[in-house]
């Protein structure tokens, strides 16, 4: 073509420009084919587009995959209780006739026929689903027996599929009997090459004696194994009365059967009746004494419980002391039974011990029921009667394909009967039919018009063999015609009542009864298992709580401080810092509040148990590391019982305040003011209980007292300032505020000096006069005796416990302090060392 174009050019065109030329017009003709070619591509692919709204179409892939997912993969059906792969892993084992009496094989060759035949998953999902199904402590009753390492409690892995093995368990066979005879549906497999059944026919009421766990998309399951004893009881319970109710139901099935045992409660019966709701599981617990030690054995745990994470978890609360009595805890676990062995400290409650481990630990757990299956495909929450009627409609379907199947497979087995009795009795003429035609096709034509048989009659006569005609073997036939006749009346009669069906239900129940039922591995407690109370984890006993001047607070048991008597030397209440010294101990029980009140006005709140117990030696621990203080002094600590009646305050320069203690019964972290102290300055000296008519003492330490009735003093809110109590000269302070018994009957004060000195004196030496006055003289202050540090009331068979500087403590009995009169300076009561002073004074109220 560019030949011609060439020719037609004019002759004075040279022949590069000619060539240059048809170069040029190559170009344009390729362009052109290009546009036409994208042209044409457009109105192709134009015709393959499907215009759509993209929030639509991500819904309905999503939508998509969910039901997949819901239905193909993670939720179990209501009928045979099984997800899919688990299906397949029982339905390839049974095609490769791994049956309870036949050797087992190796995993890896089960795992390898479920993912080539019916599961095109991940060969490791394939596996851990066989292994699970082989775990004692994970199923109630396995449906494989495995041999080689299947995982343990422990939580160790199973061992690679290529060395373990498995087969069927004998109670897997009555999942999949009768599947040969038509009872269950059929469907192609990924491939198209092979089916599958889409239910195992399940003879087994499997969804309820081994649970299910699976999380789909939007919804999960989580249901508890059953006993299979209890199940097959409520079944034919519902089956003799379908009216019965959910309730009576639960008289029969009285909770979940966990494999691994232990105790259970919760609202039982609201969960069978909706559906879901939470079961508490305790471990079981045993408690040994050795030495005078206690010991917490633990020989079952929750379900679903690993083991040695249980156990690590123990050892690192006893390291954090949350676990303070425990000493040592060992695993003496043997294969097939647990035994966790965990000592205590000398002395400790095994009570108080085992509430914490319920409380902190796994040791008690919950199981959160969600009774959430697949029905006819669809998932449902079902409540424990739902979950019956449909095994029984779903058995009855089954059980009625099977008698039809055996029902056709009887009559066609009596027709081939009858045609071979028929050919027995006309023996000789059907020899010579047979003889007499000249092919196989004619032989049978011939028998089939001469005898009226049919065709499967005469296949029959033509197959027989000449054994068959002996006298024996006639008998034989004559009797399963009989044998098949009574069988086809019997199917038949099945078939045309219902009750016959159930009758069939009833006796594979009690069949399942007698071969596998056992006994209950999980208790069921009567009561309903409450949050453990902070008052069950701790023993309620008296102790001793010391606070020192630098901020370090412990605790000891008060039997740590042995009576002494006067002058005695003491014992060492602390190992205490250069400087530092015990400014307070208080006497009260682990279950008391201490409120910590600073000299800035503001108040904290600790538990007493809270506090941490030390050996006497220890120094404690920092209270701003257990109260949430900044720049703050503690001055004064009260034990609180009960947050009614009122506290009274004192500040240095003799402000009192009465108020409510119910305004401090609210815990704040970051703590409360209750008093609005003057910009001047003044600091909060002593807070103490106090009630209605009692009366107060302040004393100062210059042996000044003032005695009022705590009636004068009006209660104020937390941000007011108080009033006048006493008015102290400008070198003296208030450095006690005590409030005196309503029954004053053999009561004194007792007052301590900073060098050991001390007296008593009687009540009514101090008269009663109204507040904001001077006082009168509490004690003879001299260098001798130093200045008062605290006045006590005290009885005769009450103890006082006084603190020194140096952390020595001494515990005197109240009796050997003699009464002396007012402006007495005392006799010596604590024989301190060198530049020791005495810092506290605290009495401990004896029984009479």
């Amino acid at each position: 073509m560019y030949k011609m174009y060439i020719d037609k050019m004019p002759e004075e065109k040279s022949k590069d420009e000619k060539e240059k030329k048809v170069e040029e017009l190559k170009e344009d003709l390729e362009k052109e084919k290009i546009k036409e070619l994208e042209k044409n591509i457009v109105e192709n692919h134009s015709k393959k587009i499907v215009r759509a709204e993209i929030t639509e179409e991500m819904e309905k892939a999503y939508i998509d995959y969910a039901m997949s997912v819901i239905v193909a993969r993670a939720l179990p059906s209501v009928e045979d209780g099984l997800k899919p792969v688990q299906r397949r892993i029982l339905f390839a084992m049974h095609e490769m006739g791994l049956q309870p009496n036949k050797p087992t094989r190796k995993s890896a060759r089960i795992v390898g026929d479920v993912l080539g035949k019916f599961h095109p998953h991940g060969d490791l999902a394939v596996y851990d689903a066989l292994v699970r199904l082989a775990q004692d402590f994970s199923l109630r009753y396995p449906l494989i027996t495995g041999q080689g390492n299947f995982g343990s409690i422990d939580g160790d892995p199973p061992a690679a599929m290529r060395y373990s093995e498995a087969k069927l368990a004998p109670i897997s066979t009555e999942l999949l009997e009768d599947i040969e005879k038509e009872t269950v549906g059929f469907l192609p497999n990924f491939d198209n090459t092979m089916k599958e059944p889409l239910i195992l026919p399940a003879k087994l009421p499997n969804l309820l004696i081994n649970g299910a766990t699976g999380i789909a998309v939007g919804m999960a399951t989580n249901i508890p194994p059953h006993n299979i004893t209890e199940v097959c009881d409520a079944i034919t319970s519902y089956i003799n009365k379908p009216e019965i109710s959910v309730e009576q139901l639960t008289e029969i099935v009285t909770g979940p059967d966990f494999p691994t045992g232990g105790s259970i409660s919760g609202n039982i019966k609201q969960i069978y009746s909706t559906g879901n709701g939470r079961i508490t599981i305790r471990g079981k617990t045993t408690t040994e004494e050795e030495r005078g030690r206690q010991k917490i054995i633990i020989t079952e745990i929750p379900y679903m419980v690993n083991k040695s994470d249980f156990i690590t978890q123990i050892a690192k609360l006893a390291q954090e002391k949350r676990l303070p009595d425990v000493s040592d805890i060992r695993d003496e676990s043997a294969k097939g039974r647990i035994r966790i062995v965990i000592e205590l400290r000398r002395g400790a409650d095994s009570k108080f011990s085992l509430n914490r481990l319920y409380k902190f630990t796994r040791l008690q757990d919950n199981f959160d029921v969600n009774l959430l299956a697949l029905v006819s495909g669809k998932p449902q929450v079902l409540n424990l009667k739902q979950v019956i009627e449909n095994y029984v409609k779903y058995r009855k379907t089954v059980i009625t394909k099977r008698i039809k199947f055996e029902l056709k497979k009887a009559e066609e087995r009596l027709e081939v009967v009858l045609g071979l009795l028929k050919a027995v009795k006309n023996l000789d003429e059907v020899i010579k039919t047979i003889k007499t035609a000249s092919n196989h096709s004619e032989a049978t034509q011939n028998l089939m018009k001469k005898f009226e048989l049919t065709t499967r009659q005469v296949n029959a006569i033509l197959d027989m063999r000449l054994a068959s005609l002996t006298a024996l073997e006639q008998k034989k036939l004559n009797e399963e015609e009989k044998q098949l006749e009574e069988n086809i009346k019997l199917f038949k009669r099945i078939l045309g009542d219902e009750k016959e069906v159930l009758a069939i239900i009833k006796k594979d129940l009690s069949d399942l009864k007698r071969k596998y039922g056992d006994d209950r591995k999980t208790h069921v407690l009567a009561r309903e298992l409450q949050e453990i109370s902070e008052v069950e984890l701790v023993q309620k006993k008296e102790v001793v709580v010391t606070i020192t001047e630098k901020g370090y607070a412990k605790r000891m048991d008060l039997k740590t401080y042995k009576e002494q008597k006067r002058g005695g030397k003491g014992v060492i209440g602390s190992d205490l810092s250069t400087g530092d010294f015990v400014k307070q101990l208080i006497v009260c029980s682990t279950h008391d509040y201490l409120l910590f009140f600073t000299e800035k006005g503001k108040v904290y709140w600790l538990k007493a148990y809270q506090v941490p117990e030390t050996e006497r030696y220890a120094k404690g621990k920092a209270l701003i590391n257990l109260l949430n203080i900044k720049d703050e002094k503690i001055q004064s600590v009260l034990p609180v019982r009960e947050f009614k009646d009122f506290v009274i305050m004192a500040t240095e320069k003799g402000i009192t305040k009465k108020m409510s203690l119910s305004l401090l019964s609210k815990p704040r972290a970051s703590g409360v003011r209750v008093i609005n102290l003057p910009p001047e300055g003044d600091v909060v000296v002593e807070v103490n209980p106090v009630r209605e008519k009692q009366e107060v003492l302040l004393v100062t330490k210059k042996g000044q007292a003032i005695r009022f009735n705590s009636n004068e003093l009006r209660p104020m809110g937390r941000a007011s300032y108080g009033v006048t109590g006493i008015k102290p000269e400008k070198d003296d302070k208030v450095v006690s505020v005590e409030v005196l018994p309503l029954e004053k009957d053999k009561t004194t004060m007792l007052t301590i000096t900073e060098k050991g000195y001390g007296k008593r004196s009687e009540i009514e030496d101090y008269r009663l006069t109204g507040r904001a006055g001077k006082g009168v003289i509490n004690l003879k202050v001299n260098e001798k005796v130093g200045d008062v540090i605290a006045t006590i009331s005290v009885k005769e068979q009450d103890s006082a416990i006084a603190t020194t500087a140096k952390g020595m403590v001494i515990r005197t009995p109240v009796k050997d302090i003699r009464v002396m009169g007012r402006a007495t300076q005392g006799v010596r009561i604590v024989k301190l060392h060198p530049e020791d002073k005495v810092v506290d004074l605290v009495k401990i109220e004896e029984a009479e």
